[in-house]
């Protein structure tokens, strides 16, 4: 069964993607995001605390993983556990939800990963082909 044949029985869904007003939008936007996808998959290690994932997320602020947290949290993807320590310990780990979403999130990012040589290849084909105009 491909996708559309899917989409097509899942007509009776409360919540449609394609449609502007839909709230599932938001968490889609949470999770493919580009800090969104990489929180997840990291996450999907195991639990981590802030500047163990901000190490794991290479490249993102304090203040964008800082956000994706928060909006991950919302959405109840991911778990915060604070610690009544000194210094206090703050720990994230997936939720069952979040698990399954960055289960299906690994999948395409290791298929990306896997397929990186054909992406190079069409963007150099593409590139090659832009001066011809």
């Amino acid at each position: 069964m491909d996708i559309t044949q899917e989409r097509a029985e899942d007509q009776d869904l409360p919540f449609n993607v394609f449609a502007k007003a839909c709230p599932s939008r938001g968490t889609l936007e949470h999770v493919t995001g580009r800090w969104g996808g990489l929180t997840l998959g990291a996450l999907y290690e195991g639990s981590l605390r802030f500047n163990e994932l901000r190490r794991r997320v290479d490249g993102v602020s304090e203040k964008m993983l800082s956000q994706t947290l928060h909006a991950l949290e919302r959405d109840g993807l991911v778990h915060r556990e604070a610690q009544p320590t000194n210094p206090p310990r703050v720990d994230y780990e997936l939720t069952p939800l979040g698990r399954e979403v960055a289960e299906r999130l690994l999948s395409l990012i290791h298929c990306v990963e896997g397929r990186m040589g054909d992406v190079l290849a069409a963007r150099e084909r593409y590139d090659g082909t832009r001066g011809t105009f």
